[in-house]
């Protein structure tokens, strides 16, 4: 089954009910846990995304992370913190973070779903959720390489990275 005839078939569901359909549909393998949370993975252009989706069903949100697979030694932890700030500034849906018991850098937005039984998604804020993530995953990995592996300054490496190209090679 194709995601358009996903979408003629069923026009909203539950949060973790429409990932799942989601994920299936684009072939990606994932896991379910329950009602509550589903794991499954991407590989984009630059690093195998895990794609996470949390619902809270007391509140109504559903909270979706992706994690880029990218790991911040202790010391450079402060020049992450500036690149994420940075990176926050120029982002209009969820935001960039950096675990600190981990190290790990992630994504994450939430959407509050309202609905007469619970929360309900659509497959366009599915798609919004997903796509969302991976975009800003892949347009800011190289700026996190930068700093990271580059010793470049948090807007060195925006520089750098987000140099757009004029016409075609």
């Amino acid at each position: 089954m194709n995601v358009d005839e996903f979408e003629l078939e069923r026009e909203t569901s539950a949060p973790i009910d429409m990932l799942e359909h989601y994920f299936s549909a684009h072939g990606w393998a994932y896991e379910r846990n329950g009602d509550e949370e589903i794991v499954a993975n991407f590989q984009g252009s630059w690093a195998q995304y895990e794609l996470r989706a949390i619902w809270r069903d007391d509140d109504n949100v559903l909270q979706f992370l992706a994690l880029p697979d990218i790991r911040v030694a202790a010391d450079k932890r402060a020049q992450t913190y500036e690149t994420i700030g940075l990176i926050n500034e120029q982002l209009w849906l969820g935001h960039f973070e950096l675990w600190q018991t981990s190290g790990l850098v992630l994504f994450r937005h939430a959407a509050l779903l309202e609905g007469e039984e619970g929360g309900t998604l659509t497959l366009q804020q599915a798609e919004t959720l997903v796509e969302t993530a991976i975009e800003e995953c892949e347009r800011f990995y190289p700026v996190f390489q930068f700093v990271l592996w580059a010793d470049k300054s948090p807007a060195e490496a925006i520089a750098a990275a987000l140099i757009e190209t004029q016409g075609e090679a």
